[in-house]
């Protein structure tokens, strides 16, 4: 083949790839809302439902909260900015416990972290907050977690009013709740 042909057949080539790279880009992108704040969006978007089990190992859907605002957040106790937000999450529930469900969802994968883990980190903090554990990794994978801490704040119809990758503080958890509660 000679040079031209080379040149023509590189051009097809890096074209198609681009236009392979474009719309796979655009897919993924649609299929992706978790972790982005939706109020930022200007959307809404129903909060998915999973299962999780309490410390008891009773399952628990976050359906079964429905007609309540939830804090719904995500975490591991080998995670450092997941500890470091803990007991501004323990302080604002216990002056709100009354009006919003908190919904602490341990990501339990057996190794790294473990339900014994989780139980004895949040004993041992003294934490009286609700602790649940994704054991399956239904409720990681229906929210798209892909890192923790995460929280989203859901309203009493089910939406996702706002979200928060990484660490929040005292502040930041109360006036996202008084969002959801004002809905």
């Amino acid at each position: 083949m000679n040079i031209k042909i080379k040149t023509i057949l590189g051009i097809i080539l890096f074209g198609a790839f681009l236009g392979i790279a474009y719309f796979t880009y655009n897919a993924l992108t649609q299929n992706y809302n978790a972790g982005k704040d939706p109020a930022q969006e200007g959307k809404i978007y129903a909060a998915p439902d999973f299962t999780v089990e309490d410390s008891a190992g009773n399952k628990v859907k976050l359906s079964d909260f429905k007609g309540r605002p939830v804090v719904l957040n995500f975490w591991a106790s080998w995670c450092p900015p997941c500890k470091s937000e803990m007991p501004h999450f323990n302080t604002v529930y216990a002056t709100v416990r009354d009006d919003v469900v908190f919904m602490m969802v341990d990501l339990v994968d057996g190794q790294r972290e473990t339900l014994q883990k989780g139980q004895e980190y949040v004993a041992d903090q003294g934490f009286d907050f609700p602790v649940y554990f994704d054991t399956q990794g239904q409720a990681a994978n229906a929210y798209g977690i892909s890192s923790i801490p995460t929280t989203f704040f859901i309203d009493s119809d089910g939406n996702i009013i706002k979200a928060y990758q990484g660490a929040i503080d005292e502040e930041t958890l109360n006036e996202a709740i008084a969002e959801i509660i004002e809905k």
